[in-house]
């Protein structure tokens, strides 16, 4: 058995980080994680909703971190740098949401053909990995591995694999089989499952029943009710793969994402790229705003596929132990140095809660993490919290 390390340091943040932690509302929703100009950001930093700190760090050469806090009225001069000849960008919908790129090059035509080659890539995944189509052949699996094992791509199984490391990591907060109970669940039409449609699906949420041949790239359910999706990691292994297509193109400065999963390879031309971290009950406000380089980062938030029946909010995020929506907390962001590791963490950590999601993000090197709980308070990370503390002076 192969071993696998998907955790590492090396991830900046840079110059300032802003915050709120005013998240009262009760009604309203909001986006994804969101990478933002920096002309909306000096307009959102302006506001009353940044009244309560700013954290400023640095990454020395040796790659500790120096930060402190300012607290008191939050004022920031962000100058807007407007897109050149040089910079190219385009946003599609992909995977059931939007994908949008960014980078430099000095070359129209490869600057153009690099981003049509990441739309290229994302378009790719999602006819292989989309339970939603049937021609997929994570639909193929989904329809035949309880009967036989299926052979797949050495891509997917190496994800699947990856899947079920980070489910032992987690003591199963993260499991792609929360389909089998997940997929009962309308969020456009309102519908949920009644209590004996969960309880008939809810054996089949396990992923030990996941088998796998390494050698013959194959997986068998060892459960006929098994149902897998990867939505909790697939959008992150693509935004890893089409940074990986730009950086063999040479390319050193960019940006990838792909509704709540990003990740940034170098800075904008100078200036830390500006990421917000969504309010998750004031639609359009940002409770974050994160000034990054060289990092992933991922947000889950019970404010993306949602609806609300007899006061109670059942949204997409599923604890694979209920077979119902994890409800202790809003929303988590997670920061790392892959996508794809910081897609499923941030998952797994909204499951846990706090107390243990914090817990298990302590103990992963190059990890932190920001969390909103159900009454919108703001808690951070140990590495964040020593940040805050240190006085660079």
């Amino acid at each position: 058995m192969p071993v696998w390390t998907p955790f590492g340091g090396g991830r900046k943040v840079a110059h300032s980080w802003a915050g709120s932690s005013r998240s009262e509302a009760e009604s309203g929703c909001c986006h994804e994680t969101s990478l933002m100009k920096f002309s909306d950001i000096g307009t959102r930093v302006a506001s009353k909703d940044f009244l309560s700190y700013q954290l400023v760090a640095e990454l020395s050469h040796r790659g500790r971190m120096r930060a402190f806090f300012l607290w008191g009225l939050l004022l920031i001069s962000l100058h807007p740098s407007p897109i050149s000849a040089q910079w190219w960008q385009e946003s599609q919908a992909i995977m059931g949401t939007q994908v949008l790129v960014e980078l430099w090059h000095p070359d129209e035509a490869q600057g153009r053909a690099a981003v049509g080659a990441v739309m290229d890539e994302m378009r790719r995944i999602d006819r292989e990995m989309s339970p939603f189509k049937a021609s997929s052949l994570l639909s193929y699996m989904n329809r035949e591995a309880a009967r036989s094992p299926v052979e797949i791509t050495p891509e997917l199984f190496e994800l699947m694999w990856k899947s079920v490391r980070i489910s032992e990591l987690t003591g199963g907060a993260f499991d792609v089989t929360f389909a089998s109970a997940g997929r009962k669940y309308d969020y456009r039409k309102h519908v949920k499952p009644d209590h004996e449609a969960l309880a008939e699906a809810m054996p089949a949420i396990d992923y030990h029943h996941l088998q796998f041949d390494r050698q013959h790239t194959r997986i068998r359910y060892l459960h006929r009710g098994v149902y897998v999706d990867l939505g909790g990691i697939a959008k992150g292994h693509a935004v890893d793969r089409a940074i990986g297509i730009l950086q063999k193109r040479g390319i050193t400065q960019a940006m990838v994402g792909a509704g709540g999963d990003t990740r940034i390879i170098g800075d904008r031309r100078g200036e830390p790229w500006v990421v917000g971290v969504r309010d998750p009950r004031k639609e359009g406000e940002n409770v974050a705003v994160l000034p990054l380089t060289d990092v992933a980062v991922s947000t889950s938030g019970d404010y993306e596929r949602y609806f609300e029946l007899d006061g109670v909010r059942y949204h997409h995020i599923i604890d694979p132990k209920t077979g119902d929506s994890a409800r202790e907390v809003r929303s988590v962001t997670v920061l790392g140095d892959e996508a794809t590791t910081t897609d499923a963490l941030s998952t797994s950590v909204f499951v846990l809660g706090v107390e243990k999601g914090l817990a298990l993000v302590n103990r992963l090197p190059g990890i932190d993490a920001i969390i909103i709980d159900g009454e919108g308070r703001m808690h951070f990370s140990d590495e964040l919290l020593r940040m805050a503390k240190h006085d660079p002076s």
